[in-house]
């Protein structure tokens, strides 16, 4: 495991301030889709941390630099898009799942996507503290205030439809690991033991579906760990105290979290036949990616493509640093944390790829 005191520096670094027939099945399918409804953390965050005060931002170049239409850091955690907006697009909705606090945007705009997520945040309520980000449960306020608002502006009865029609995309449960458990940061650690904190964390989970579904979601997708050992801030972390390559302790805990998650979630589908439900398995794609890269076209699964790539992300990758590649699409990972808008179209694919195989599309 990587020392705590290792981690909490590089992150006080981060955050200090300077076929035919198929194909037209699923499209039939997806004209059914009213709205792309997002929950999580920085994976699927598209810009809410800019409008609250925490350090964890990323509203600066050269985050977005390859934005379509031009670069534009609109605090997406990446070069680009992330999966919610491939996925929306491919769901003939808008190519931009807008921020829920952009002040950009309105109801009319919400009414065919929205994003409550926030980058930092985790299932546990303490991993939003870290960071002063939004917790869970006030994403959750949010969806019931986004409510309120489109039967205003819409009716009850097509706010109604918008919501039960709607792609409810969670991607979340990195943070809660990475930033608060295994950096001392909140006392879980004192508390639990890693198996009793995944159990707290699926059991949080479970709460987190159960509520929005008695707000009306009954099309949701939920999204596992990825190998989290093998992110390139955990494998500077781990260099650092003499080790090399992933992190295994903190990939066999991801691999045990998204057993208990896979569970859960068919047990959920049981008690709520109502709710469609799927486990997204982004641990066995995302280990493709680092053990097959020459598949994708990826030369570097090792070290982000902004700054060294090695513990750079939020204020450190900056445009200053003369470093940062120049193609992004060769690089797994963008910072030493998110991966790349080639990688989020993957997941956003293999995402929607699952639905269909199991019945929530």
């Amino acid at each position: 495991m990587a020392s705590p005191l290792v981690r909490l520096l590089l992150l006080l670094l981060l955050v200090a301030a300077p076929s035919r027939g198929a194909a037209a099945a699923k499209s039939a399918k997806a004209a059914r889709v009213t709205a792309v409804i997002v929950f999580g953390d920085s994976t699927v965050d598209t810009g809410n941390n800019n409008q609250i005060g925490t350090p964890l931002r990323s509203d600066f170049p050269p985050y977005g630099r390859d934005m379509p239409g031009g670069a534009r850091a609109t605090g997406r955690f990446g070069n680009g898009r992330l999966a919610p907006d491939f996925m929306s697009e491919s769901l003939g909705l808008p190519p931009l799942v807008p921020a829920y606090l952009d002040p950009v945007y309105g109801i009319a705009d919400f009414a065919r996507g929205v994003c409550f997520a926030s980058a930092g945040t985790g299932l546990d309520n303490a991993t939003a503290g870290v960071l002063s980000v939004i917790p869970l449960w006030k994403e959750v306020e949010y969806y019931r205030e986004y409510q309120r608002r489109l039967r205003a502006h819409a009716g009850a009865a097509a706010a109604r439809d918008v919501v039960r029609g709607a792609l409810h995309v969670v991607s979340i449960g990195t943070n809660d690991f990475l930033e608060n458990y295994y950096m001392l940061a909140t006392g879980r650690f004192a508390r639990y033991s890693v198996g009793e904190y995944e159990d707290y964390l699926v059991a949080a989970a479970r709460a987190f579906l159960a509520a929005i579904h008695r707000l009306g979601a009954r099309r949701v997708t939920f999204a596992g760990l990825s190998p989290m050992g093998c992110l390139p801030l955990e494998r500077t972390a781990g260099a650092l105290l003499g080790g090399g390559g992933c992190v295994e302790e903190y990939n066999r805990v991801a691999r045990e979290y998204n057993g208990k998650v896979e569970a859960m979630v068919r047990s959920l589908r049981a008690e709520l036949p109502r709710l469609k439900v799927a486990f997204i398995p982004v641990y066995d794609n995302m280990l493709d990616l680092i053990t097959h890269p020459e598949k994708y076209g990826l030369e570097n699964v090792e070290e982000g493509c902004c700054a060294t790539g090695r513990f750079e992300m939020g204020f450190m990758c900056n445009d200053e640093s003369p470093l940062t590649c120049d193609d992004a699409s060769k690089y797994l990972f963008w910072d030493a944390f998110h991966p790349t808008e080639k990688v989020n179209r993957i997941m956003a694919q293999h995402t929607l790829d699952v639905c269909y195989q199991q019945g929530v599309l």
